[in-house]
């Protein structure tokens, strides 16, 4: 069984208007949420084998807030600008191409693709949550699944069972 997590960075900074998007760093409240995110994965049992980042500044503070509650996973980070913005078909070919021998993968990256992707997926669950899911994947809005297929490369993304979909204002 597949389990995958796909978290859209906490919230950025817009206080440098001069600053490139690419290179905007979290603020306070983004600070605050990327661990409480972090606990959350913990708390699900979720230990990722591999984490496909984007490389922007806001998803790679998100990741560095969550590191601590990211047991056995600290070598398992990889950064990849052609997350940055990627749609939906895009996050999972690298999914696909970057975690072969992977049972659990953690996905931090952007909307709108994420969100579409999340909602895409959700197949099954609590159908509350796959509504809640599907009407908004706010800052750091962390969604968990499980898949029946043995590999990545099997992966049929139309039978992603939602385990969680937990967002900061859920854990306030």
């Amino acid at each position: 069984m597949l389990r995958l997590a796909l978290l859209r960075h906490a919230k950025s900074s817009w206080d440098d208007p001069d600053l490139d998007d690419f290179d905007r760093p979290l603020n306070e409240r983004g600070r605050k949420s990327a661990p409480m995110m972090g606990q959350m994965l913990a708390s699900l049992n979720f230990t990722p084998d591999i984490i496909l980042c984007s490389s922007a500044m806001r998803t790679r503070e998100t990741l560095e807030g969550m590191q601590p509650f990211l047991k056995g996973s600290a070598n398992a980070a990889a950064f990849d600008k052609g997350l940055y913005l990627a749609s939906d078909e895009d996050i999972l070919a690298h999914i696909r191409k970057s975690a072969p021998a992977a049972a659990t993968v953690l996905v931090i990256g952007h909307n709108p693709g994420m969100h579409i992707l999340a909602a895409r997926i959700a197949a099954s669950g609590d159908p509350g949550a796959i509504a809640r899911l599907s009407d908004k994947f706010p800052t750091a809005a962390l969604a968990v699944y499980s898949f029946p297929q043995a590999t990545w490369n099997e992966l049929d993304p139309e039978t992603g069972h939602l385990e969680a979909f937990i967002t900061p204002k859920d854990r306030a």
